[in-house]
C-alpha cells in the first residue's frame, strides 16, 4: 500500500516517521529510504528557528546536508540559479551535488532489492516536492524505485508530499496502482494504530 503522509509545513511529518522507523527497527522491521530532519537554531530568547535539512539515509543512517533556506544560502554565498532548486525558485536551497548523492542512495537500494528477501519492510521517501512531481527532477531514482511497486519486500512505501500544488493527488496519479492502492494519513495517533501498530504486532510475532 502507498501511505501519502501530507498536511501544512512543521506539523511533525518528518518526527512521525521518526518515531516511526525507530519502533518498526527496534522490531525487525525493514526501514529503506530517507528522511529529511530539520536543521534548527535555538536563539537566546528561546526560540526556534529552522535554516535547514537533512538527509537521512536508510537502513545505514547515514546523515548528510541536504538544504538550506534561500535566503541564507544567498548570504552564504552559496546559492546556484542555474541549479535544479535555483530554477524551481524553492524556498529550500538545495545543491545539486546533494540531490545526486541521494539519487545514488535510491538507486543503491533498487539493485539491491533482490537481497532483501521477505516482504516485511517499508520504503521511506520524505519526501516528493515540485522538484519531482512537478519538473521531473529532483529525487528522480525515488521516483523510479516508487515506480516498481512493492516487488515483493516492500509492505508499504511511506510517501511525504505536502499539502500543496495537487502533490498528493500528483503522487496517487503516479504510484497508487503500482501500490495496490493508496491512502493519505497524517502524523497522528489514528495512522498510527492503523498503519504502524500492525506491522510492530505481525514482527513481533514472527
Amino acid at each position: 500500500m502507498l501511505l501519502i503522509l501530507t498536511g501544512n509545513v512543521q506539523i511533525g511529518k518528518t518526527r512521525w516517521l521518526q518515531k516511526a522507523v525507530g519502533k518498526l527497527e527496534a522490531t525487525g522491521v525493514g526501514c529503506s529510504g530517507v528522511l529529511a530532519p530539520g536543521v534548527w537554531v535555538k536563539h537566546d530568547d528561546g526560540s526556534l528557528e529552522k535554516t535547514g535539512i537533512d538527509n537521512l539515509l536508510l537502513p545505514e543512517h547515514e546523515l548528510v546536508p541536504f538544504a538550506r533556506r534561500a535566503d541564507l544560502a544567498e548570504q552564504d554565498g552559496n546559492f546556484v540559479a542555474e541549479s535544479q532548486a535555483g530554477r524551481a525558485r524553492l524556498r529550500w536551497h538545495i545543491s545539486d551535488d546533494s540531490i545526486a548523492h541521494v539519487n545514488n542512495h535510491f538507486r543503491t537500494l533498487k539493485d539491491g532489492i533482490s537481497r532483501l528477501g521477505s516482504s516485511k519492510n517499508v520504503l521511506f521517501v520524505d519526501e516528493l516536492g515540485q522538484l519531482e512531481l512537478l519538473r521531473g527532477e529532483g529525487l528522480t531514482e525515488a521516483i523510479s524505485m516508487l515506480e516498481q511497486g512493492p516487488c515483493g519486500v516492500y509492505e508499504h512505501a511511506i510517501v511525504i508530499a505536502g499539502d500543496k500544488f495537487g502533490l498528493p493527488e500528483r503522487t496517487e496519479e503516479l504510484f497508487s496502482d503500482m501500490w495496490g492502492g493508496s491512502t493519505r494519513i497524517a502524523p497522528d495517533d489514528e495512522a498510527w494504530k492503523t498503519w504502524i501498530e500492525p506491522l510492530l504486532a505481525d514482527a513481533k510475532d514472527r
